[in-house]
């Protein structure tokens, strides 16, 4: 998907609040997008999910898309479940299917109990648990969060931090904006900052602001997971690990989700895949279903400690 050209701005006359922007948005790929309150980021990616359209510019390639807007508009005269099959029915799904769905994507969340509550009757957070599910239920191949995480209890984001590294591994795209500079750090295959009316994009492994620089060597502060993993056969190690010495920090090999740190041992037989905690499931199936498959020897969580 690319955004060539593109500017937006509310009346003839009216000031631009984006101009001129070029964007490409390859699959599987995460996108994260910063900048300051009223900089522009929510107006980018209502149209990127196609929710706004330019008033210059050309938008291509957009495939099919759902959109997590900050706000939920609650007030409609459906109970959860109703509505979200309602909607798996506009994206192509079958009655039963969506509602099954639906159902599936509120347990995951937390929100089982309330499938059948009037969406006015919802809190916040469950609110917001009914506009993730509408998202996810039809597994798009672009997913665009606008805050997405806001309202939600730890175990929620939790699951949506590894429903984004889902979508991910699965071939889609995702691109997001969060307040947290923590929010899914070091996954990101790209940075951008909406400055003026601009778009400028951040150095690999540059700040999320306000949050200082991550070398890209370095793993970023949260909870992480090591896996260690060997391929079968002799020479495919060795056309895997490329020029990287044994015990040497590598590149991670092209296409894995949460862009592991890997060092090789000595004898260049096993690598150990250092990953954020929220993407180390879509990593471990990556792994298995490669082409040859990955032989997993250890899956070992690393505590985050605040220090």
């Amino acid at each position: 998907m690319r955004l060539d050209g593109v500017g937006r701005r509310y009346g003839a006359r009216g000031p631009w609040v984006l101009r001129d922007i070029d964007l490409h948005l390859p699959r599987r790929s995460l996108v994260r997008v910063e900048g300051h309150n009223g900089s522009g980021k929510s107006t980018l990616l209502r149209i990127v999910a196609g929710i706004d359209a330019p008033s210059k510019g050309r938008v291509t390639g957009r495939p099919r898309s759902a959109y997590v807007p900050e706000r939920f508009p609650a007030a409609l005269p459906f109970t959860a479940v109703g509505y979200l099959t309602h909607l798996g029915r506009i994206h192509g799904l079958r009655g039963p299917e969506a509602a099954r769905r639906a159902t599936g994507w509120l347990e995951r969340l937390g929100a089982g109990g309330h499938a059948r509550t009037p969406l006015a009757e919802l809190s916040k957070g469950t609110s917001q648990k009914v506009a993730l599910t509408q998202a996810l239920l039809a597994e798009p191949e672009l997913l665009v969060l606008d805050e997405a995480w806001t309202g939600l209890d730890p175990a929620a984001r939790d699951v949506l931090d590894r429903a984004v590294a889902e979508r991910v591994a699965a071939g889609g795209t995702v691109v997001f904006v969060d307040h947290d500079p923590r929010r899914l750090a070091g996954a990101a295959d790209a940075r951008y900052r909406v400055t003026g009316d601009g778009l400028a994009r951040l150095p690999d492994g540059g700040a999320t602001d306000p949050g200082p620089a991550v070398a890209p060597e370095v793993q970023p502060p949260g909870p992480q997971v090591v896996i260690e993993a060997a391929l079968p056969g002799g020479s495919g190690h060795h056309a895997v690990r490329g020029s990287a010495a044994p015990g040497a920090v590598a590149p991670a090999p092209a296409g894995l989700p949460g862009r592991p740190r890997v060092t090789w041992s000595p004898d260049g037989t096993t690598a150990r895949l250092t990953v954020p905690a929220a993407h180390s499931d879509a990593l471990l199936r990556a792994l298995l279903t490669a082409h040859p498959p990955w032989h997993i020897r250890a899956v070992t969580p690393t505590p985050y400690e605040n220090r």
